[in-house]
């Protein structure tokens, strides 16, 4: 005879990856995006709001990018996904990028921190 699994357990493997504690700092190339319309998160898309698109981090998760370039912090609320370039760890809205002042280049390294953790050297 078969059983069926229970309900708990397919819940929780269908969600272990979701919930699961990214490294403490994440290194890599942000870049900056003006979307129109709606988020992932289904969100009203606002290139004035300090948001950015992450691919694993759970939508409303707060985090702290640094660019690392002039050592601009700024702390991002996760609305959406992405980035979708390889190399990219993170794509932040126009204010942020103005804040973290690589707007004109349009692409910069950072350090990428779960709110809240302690901040990790990106080797």
């Amino acid at each position: 005879m078969i059983r069926k699994p229970r309900l708990h357990v397919l819940i929780a493997l269908a969600c272990a990856g979701l919930g699961a504690s990214p490294a403490l700092a994440e290194c890599g190339r942000a870049s900056w995006y003006e979307l129109t319309g709606r988020t992932a998160s289904g969100a009203r898309a606002n290139p004035e709001a300090l948001t950015a698109a992450h691919r694993k981090l759970p939508f409303g998760t707060k985090v702290q990018v640094e660019n690392l370039s002039n050592g601009r912090k700024v702390t991002l609320t996760i609305v959406d996904r992405g980035p979708f370039v390889r190399g990219r760890v993170i794509d932040v809205s126009r204010r942020a990028a103005r804040e973290l002042k690589f707007i004109n280049k349009g692409v910069t390294r950072v350090r990428v921190t779960v709110a809240g953790r302690t901040e990790a050297s990106c080797g």
